[in-house]
């Protein structure tokens, strides 16, 4: 029998596992679909909240510790697992924020790299940019990964050390006397002294018998790419709640939409024309790119954006990893070592109790998480 099941084989999932087979502990990771092609594939991959200011500073916190950990983890990933992340800190540019005092006073208390620039300022910053911005933060320090070969290469290194199941669909929980025993599956039960739930916008269903349930939603993300010329693009871009994003290899990713719409994952030509626009309207050099890819992912919604990381008190045995709406790339690895400490009763890389189960969230994000 294993020490450890992991339920969910997104970035959170494979990241726990990571950590607590890292820990000495015997893991074994369940996925109803396939590894790392749900939320973790889908989005940005930038290595901060947007707009982090506006952020709770539970949030911060495990942001900040992600930061300073993600160029090492990158380089492990790179060498154990073959596929290079591509960590690449260019910087993230936010036009015309209309709150930049709360900005500089985050940014003082935080200890974070940040200058309001005025317009001339930011065509220097990015000089393909067309804006008649007056003003924009700028924040040299903000670096980005690409999401996909982050999931591919986290899934080899891990896969030599782990048991993993794909396509295996979790049924429901298996409890005797208020004890968690394992889980029930399409492949049969599974069983285990403990049980870590990661399964990202599923995690509620999974949950919903609790009686103090955690609030998770699905939440679409559409986004597109752009097959451009490398170098074009020099910098991330934040304006009114949407990025450009530009890689390595000169393809440029803009997203995104915020629709609640269940777990239907179903593009829109509406969409595509609205980020395309967006786009040209900053960037007209992307006029005859290509669009190469349309996709849509599942962001596990969260009261505030405050992950639920922890013990689930009436179920001993039981944890949560979820929660992480649109910041599970830079939360990922602060949340993961977190959640490990707790289980392994070890002191943790922060205090615990924001994450909480019962921890007080608003009942709904802000309303400038919605329209992003």
């Amino acid at each position: 029998m294993t020490d450890c099941l992991i339920v969910g084989g997104g970035l959170i999932g494979m990241l726990t596992a990571w950590e607590l087979q890292t820990a000495g502990m015997k893991v074994t990771l369940v996925e109803q679909n396939n590894i790392g092609r749900e939320s973790s594939w889908a989005g940005g991959g930038i290595i901060s909240p947007l707009y982090p200011w506006r952020y709770d500073a539970s949030i911060t916190a495990l942001a900040a510790w992600s930061q300073s950990h993600y160029p090492c983890l990158a380089d492990t990933l790179a060498e154990e697992g073959g596929i290079d992340p591509e960590y690449t800190r260019n910087g993230l540019l936010i036009l015309q924020p209309d709150d930049t005092g709360d900005a500089i006073g985050w940014s003082a208390r935080f200890k974070q790299s940040l200058e309001v620039i005025e317009q001339r300022g930011v065509s220097d910053c990015e000089p393909k940019l067309q804006t008649t911005a007056p003003k924009a933060v700028w924040m040299p320090e903000v670096a980005q990964i690409r999401n996909p070969r982050l999931a591919r290469s986290l899934h080899r290194a891990i896969a030599r050390k782990i048991e993993i199941h794909q396509q295996t669909e979790v049924m429901e929980l298996v409890i005797d006397k208020d004890r968690l025993l394992g889980i029930k599956t399409n492949k049969g039960i599974f069983k285990a002294d403990r049980t870590v739930i990661c399964a990202g916008a599923w995690t509620g269903g999974l949950l919903r018998e609790l009686a103090t349930p955690p609030v998770i939603e699905p939440v679409l993300g559409q986004m597109i790419i752009f097959r451009s010329s490398p170098g074009e693009i020099a910098r991330i871009v934040l304006h009114n709640d949407r990025y450009v994003i530009p890689r390595r290899d000169g393809r440029v990713l803009v997203g995104s939409t915020l629709e609640h719409r269940g777990f239907n994952k179903r593009t829109t030509e509406q969409a595509k024309r609205e980020l395309r626009h967006f786009a040209l309207n900053h960037f007209p050099t992307l006029a005859n790119a290509e669009i190469e890819h349309h996709w849509a992912g599942l962001r596990p919604g969260s009261p505030h954006g405050i992950p639920y990381i922890g013990a689930v008190p009436e179920i001993p045995g039981l944890y949560i990893n979820a929660g992480h709406f649109r910041n599970g790339v830079v939360l990922g690895p602060a949340s993961s070592r977190l959640l490990a400490d707790i289980v392994l009763e070890r002191p943790p890389i922060l205090p615990s109790s924001p994450y909480a189960l019962s921890a007080i969230r608003q009942s709904r994000p802000p309303a400038f998480f919605l329209f992003s």
